[in-house]
């Protein structure tokens, strides 16, 4: 026989939860935490001077065993690649989008020595359409080390710039790669032999499925200014007065546009073209007969920045392997307080009416 309270279903009175909330609270101020949320973690609300929070107690402790299956990963957030009601701003297509200074070991063929090991920086980026949030450039950098094991090419870069449009979903895409490559260069009489660094940048571009290879070169010369050479030479000859004409170290910035199917353009043989164009390429070893041999050979060479960027450009316009190219040289006087620029193009690929503000102060060699 079962026996109920006549009072079973009646409501309780707000007397009777006064005194309930006075014996949990009672409870509460000597029982543990633990207690409490083992209890109702709901409890701290009823309790004075407690911080309540809408979240449950978290754990502090790396989870080092926990394994994200893909099950769990399928619940993570993914926000670029979100519906197009997430974009913030005008819905318009991005042209690049990107990584930029992502550095790695790659190994590089030479044209000399074998292969060589050098630290490079990486730039990737793709266009994104209008109506995409945006990219996971994680992807960029996974694409890439899937590729950047094996001994560099240009075809290798097409394999990883191929395999991010693929993963990224885009029509067009780039990536340049940025590194110092050296080279031993003999003295001019002494003998000696010494390292020199060129700043090199290998670039891809593919643009509605046609790809073009360019590849970029700082190469730092010195340059002899011809009228103040003549000048220093009318005053030592018509007054006796000894005279010096001004120098500068001067930095020419070298693109060239690689001819489809043409033979292999090696670094060593762009260096060995800016050479031929202008000889008066910066020491690295020098003694003192060398020092006076590059006085003579920088007046036997003298040139104003619209000579050195003719001269460069006749050397490039001869290489059957070199179709479009862009020639930027700066002179960084040392008679006045600013420098001498001059920019010369070939074909379409370099033709620009508008140039970056901050383009020559980037043409500094500096170690």
């Amino acid at each position: 026989m079962n026996v109920f309270s006549r009072d079973m279903d009646r409501e309780p009175t707000r007397a009777e939860a006064e005194r309930a909330l006075a014996l949990l609270r009672d409870w509460a101020g000597s029982a543990s935490d633990t207690e409490i949320e083992t209890l109702d973690p709901a409890l701290a609300r009823l309790l004075p001077g407690r911080l309540v929070s809408d979240y449950p107690a978290l754990s502090r402790a790396y989870p080092e065993a926990f394994v994200a299956d893909d099950t769990y990963k399928a619940t993570l957030p993914d926000l670029q690649n979100g519906p197009a009601s997430l974009i913030r701003g005008a819905r318009r297509p991005i042209q690049h989008v990107g990584i930029s200074n992502f550095r790695l070991p790659i190994r590089f063929h030479t044209r000399d020595n074998g292969d060589l090991t050098l630290e490079t920086s990486v730039t990737g980026t793709v266009s994104l359409e209008a109506e995409k949030k945006g990219i996971n450039m994680s992807r960029i950098m996974r694409s890439f080390y899937a590729h950047a094991e094996r001994t560099f090419s240009f075809q290798v870069i097409e394999a990883a710039l191929a395999s991010y449009k693929t993963d990224l979903e885009t029509f067009d895409a780039r990536i340049m790669m940025r590194f110092s490559f050296p080279m031993t260069v003999r003295s001019l009489r002494s003998g000696l032999e010494g390292f020199q660094y060129y700043d090199f940048g290998l670039e891809l571009v593919d643009m509605a499925g046609t790809a073009c290879q360019i590849m970029h070169l700082d190469y730092v010369y010195s340059s002899t200014c011809p009228c103040s050479l003549e000048l220093s030479e009318h005053a030592r000859r018509e007054r006796g007065q000894l005279a010096t004409p001004h120098s500068q170290r001067s930095v020419a910035r070298i693109s060239v546009a690689l001819e489809p199917g043409g033979d292999c353009l090696w670094f060593e043989d762009l260096v060995e073209l800016c050479r031929s164009a202008v000889p008066t390429e910066t020491q690295v070893m020098v003694k003192r007969e060398d020092e006076q041999a590059f006085a003579e050979l920088n007046a036997a060479n003298p040139i104003f920045v619209e000579d050195a960027a003719r001269l460069f450009a006749e050397a490039l316009s001869t290489d059957p392997r070199i179709g479009d190219f862009r020639v930027i040289a700066s002179h960084q006087e040392s008679l006045h307080s600013h420098d001498a620029v001059s920019v010369l193009t070939e074909g379409p690929t370099f033709a620009s009416g508008s140039l970056d503000p901050k383009l020559f102060s980037t043409l500094i060699h500096a170690r």
